[in-house]
This record gives C-alpha cells, structure tokens and sequence, in this order.
C-alpha cells in the first residue's frame, strides 16, 4: 500500500527545495480549501441520504421497500464521470432539460448552472452515497432490538430512541461509509474534470499530461496525502471508542427487526427517495438512451461489446475475491488485537484509496518495469492496483461487522476448549460474512467501473466497458458511448440485485 507514497517521495525528492516553494504557492492553498469544501460536502450530504435511505429500507413500512433496496444502491455502478457528463447534457445551454421546456412552452427557461463547486457536489453526493447504504444498513440488519425495545418500555418515543439508542450503535458504520465517501472525492477526477472544479486530484492529472517534468505532481500527492491523513484521523475519532471497539452489541440469537410505522410519513418519506433516484438514476439511463437513439437514428452502429464486458467482470471479481482476503487478517488484527501497529497497519491500508488512480497506476509501472519484469503489463498487475485502490471498501465493511460480535462469544468458545484459528473459523467468520459480502460488491462495483490504472496497466489489447466509455467521450462520441454505459450498468446491476435481495429480513 505504501508503493505509491514511496513513488510520491522519490519524485518530490528530485525536486529539492522547489518542492517545498510549490506547497506554499498560492495556487497549492487555493486548491487545498477547494479540495477541502468539496470532501466536506459531500461527504456530509452522503452520510445523511445514505443512513436515511438505510433506515427507510430496512426498519420502515416505506412504499415498494424490496425494490427501493436494489434501486437506491444502482448509483454506485455509474461512472461519476458519465454521471458527471449526463448532468452537463440534461441541465446545460441547449440540453436535454432546456429542450423538453421549450417543447412544452417555456420560453427562455433558466436552469441552474452544472458546472463549479455546486455541480461537482451533486454530482459526487449522488453516486457516492451508496458507500454509505450499504455499510449502514448491513449494521442496522446486525442491531441487537432488545436495546430498542428497552428504550421503548421505558417510555421513549421512537424519535427518541432511534436518536439516543440506535443512531449511536450506528456510528462506526456510518464512519466507515464516510469514510470511503471521502477518500473518493479526494481520487475523484472524472466528475471534476468535466464540471471545472479545481481539486487537488484535477492538478494532478494536468500536471501529468502537460509536463514532462514530475515533481509538481508529486508534491501535490504528497499533500493529497497528508489530507487523507486528516481524514483518517478523523474517522478513527468518530468511529469508535479508545478501545478500538463500538459499544453496540449485536444478539447471539436471531431475532426479527422491528418495522416501524411512518403513518402520515409514508409517503413524504417515499418522495424523498424517488427524488433523489430520479437524479441519480432515471436522469443518468435517461440522457444516455437519447444519445442511443439518437446515434442508432443518425447511422452509427450498435455496439456492444460482450469481450469487454467479460474482461471488466473478471478482473473485477478477482479483485473484490482478493481484497476480502487480504482485508479479514487485517480487520481482525486492528478489531480483536488492538494495538498501534495494528493501528497503523489498518490506516495505511487506506492510502491507495484515496490516490488518484494514474499515481497508482505509474507507481506500479514504475516498479514492475524495474523489479517485477515477469509481471509486467499482466492481469495479475492489474488486481494488484486494484488491490491497492479499493482494498478499504472491503476492511470497512468487514470491520464494522466484526465490531457488532460481542467478545462474550469468542470467550465462551475458548472456555470450552477451541483453539484461537477454530474461533475464527467458527465464531468469526460466519458472522461477518454479510460485511464480507458488502465489502466484496463494493469492490466489485468500483473495480467494474475504474478507469486510469485500467487504461496505464492493462495487457495490450485488453479492453473494458470503462476504458471503452471513457475513449468514446473524450472524442466526444457520445452516441457510441451510450451502449457500453448501458451495459456497463446492466453488468453491475445483476450481481448487485443478488447481494442486497438475498436477505430475508426484507419483506
């Protein structure tokens, strides 16, 4: 995990006391605030529609509730970029938008602007806060009730107790969701570049591409960084408590959640979750079908490419396989064994995530081509970066599920004689095989749709849905770019549906 800060420094190194002179440039400070508003931002806007939307779907009569528990997760598998480029088609000058408005007879309508800070966080907030769904509600589906029902008998409204009981057993989980939120934004360079909005990641990118000289844009990883630091340090303090452990407890034996009546709120509630569907979802497949129809109309040729789709489905199973099992040890080590290497083990783990995937990327190239020639321009190269990547998706969800067993469980089989590998094997791992899971769907998903380390790393000739969108767009094909997207979504969307439907609990 740490290849990519070791590439950063001997970078930045080259650079002697110039590095220094760009981190205190005026244009380094600008692009610090921007970078922090927009973290900020988003990621407080995803916690909140993410544990909200977690609640409704899973302790709540809300309307239609199995199917808003697969529609409410489908923004993660779009591209922020094509989600970025969807919203620029439908709400800019001459859009999608403007010309449905004048079909209807609205002269001169005035929409909002796409582009800047605001754009970029609703774009991001849209397609990011699944990450804290998903972890959110695997906790709520791992609550103890009795703790509620306590409350209740005490003579606590439901208010009252999901603000006093329940949302604190959900803290580490909605820190863990946040925290990939986070780290996101910070790699996030698609979305970003298309709606200008200058962010350390951006800088980055044009540094690469427009100098042959690297040390700017290593000085600016450095920093991206050091934020990601901040943001560690951050979640670490409102994660959990000084013993590493939350003071939630999940039950030891399987009782059926409580559904809680919105009465008069069913339906306001309801509205809420399609009007943010209705941007994160039906807006993005909407504008991409009209380029589809609109290509298909003007001549340009179906494509649809089942080799490339092949090849993004494997690779990313591979990886989301790998990163739950390079996650478990380390989980188990920072849950069960705290202590500051473990610590640290975990927090390093999280570096990669938040680099933008081009560092990554040419870290690797940078020492296969030097010390790995075997694996070199190989699928096994590609995993690892994915590894490297997206490896805190899957160690927050397995985490924060191995933070609900209660210890009294693990003590009572080593009383009765288990040795420390049999807890694990049969205390451990069958109850945080939901984290595991989510972890490895979250993986999955990103991977699906990643794009710089695919396009830097790949095997020659190796194509996916991603590389294959993002080469139609950039060209500004984007008829041609409508059916990989579609596909890429229909890909994404089925072993989705299969994760999130398998549990019973939804009814």
């Amino acid at each position: 995990m740490l290849l990519p800060v070791a590439y950063l420094v001997v970078r930045a190194s080259e650079g002697g006391r110039r590095a220094l002179a760009i981190l205190v440039e005026p244009a380094t400070t600008g692009l610090l605030w921007d970078t922090g508003v927009l973290v900020v931002a988003v990621t407080v806007s995803a916690a909140v529609i993410g544990t909200g939307f977690a609640f409704l779907t899973v302790r709540t009569d809300v309307p239609i509730r199995r199917a808003l528990v697969v529609l409410t997760a489908l923004p993660l598998v779009l591209p922020t970029f094509v989600g970025a480029y969807t919203l620029v088609a439908a709400l800019a000058p001459g859009g999608l938008v403007e010309g449905i408005l004048e079909a209807l007879g609205v002269d001169d309508p005035r929409l909002p602007s796409p582009y800047g800070l605001r754009g970029s966080w609703l774009t991001l907030t849209l397609f990011t806060y699944p990450y804290v769904l998903l972890t959110v509600r695997a906790a709520l589906r791992g609550l103890d009730p009795a703790t509620e029902e306590a409350s209740r008998t005490l003579g606590a409204s439901q208010w009252t107790t999901l603000v006093r009981v329940t949302l604190p057993q959900l803290r580490p989980s909605i820190a863990a969701g946040s925290l990939l939120v986070a780290l996101y934004v910070l790699s996030d360079f698609g979305a970003v570049s298309l709606l200008r909005t200058s962010t350390f990641t951006r800088a980055i990118y044009l540094q690469y591409q427009a100098a042959f000289d690297r040390t700017p844009a290593a000085v600016l990883g450095l920093a991206l960084v050091a934020m990601t630091v901040v943001v560690l340090v951050a979640e670490a303090r409102v994660g959990g408590d000084r013993r590493g452990r939350t003071r939630s407890a999940r039950s030891t034996v399987a009782r059926t959640q409580p559904v809680i009546g919105l009465g008069r709120w069913r339906w306001p509630a309801f509205l809420v979750v399609t009007t943010v569907l209705v941007f994160a979802l039906v807006l993005p497949l909407a504008v991409t079908l009209w380029w589809l129809v609109r290509g298909v109309a003007a001549g340009e040729p179906l494509r649809l490419t089942f080799v490339a789709a092949a090849n993004s489905v494997e690779v990313a199973a591979v990886a989301a396989v790998a990163c739950v099992a390079a996650g478990l040890p380390v989980a188990t080590w920072a849950s069960r064994f705290p202590s500051r290497a473990g610590r640290l083990v975990e927090r390093v783990s999280h570096v990669g995530y938040a680099l933008p995937g081009i560092v990554v990327a040419l870290s690797l190239v940078f020492f296969g081509a030097r010390y790995a020639g075997p694996l070199y321009q190989t699928t096994a190269l590609l995993v690892f970066a994915y590894i490297v990547l997206f490896l805190p998706q899957a160690l927050g969800a397995i985490r924060t599920a191995m933070q609900q067993i209660p210890t009294g469980a693990e003590d009572a089989a080593r009383t009765l004689g288990s040795r420390p590998m049999e807890v694990v094997r049969r205390v451990i791992l069958p109850q945080v095989s939901r984290g595991a899971i989510s972890g490895a769907a979250l993986v999955f998903l990103t991977a699906l749709k990643e794009l710089p380390a695919t396009l830097l790393l790949a095997p020659t000739g190796f194509d996916s849905l991603a590389t294959q969108i993002w080469s139609a767009t950039e060209e500004a094909f984007f008829a041609r770019a409508a059916a990989p997207a579609l596909l890429l979504v229909a890909v994404g969307s089925v072993p989705l549906a299969l994760i999130l439907t398998r549990d019973r609990d939804v009814s």
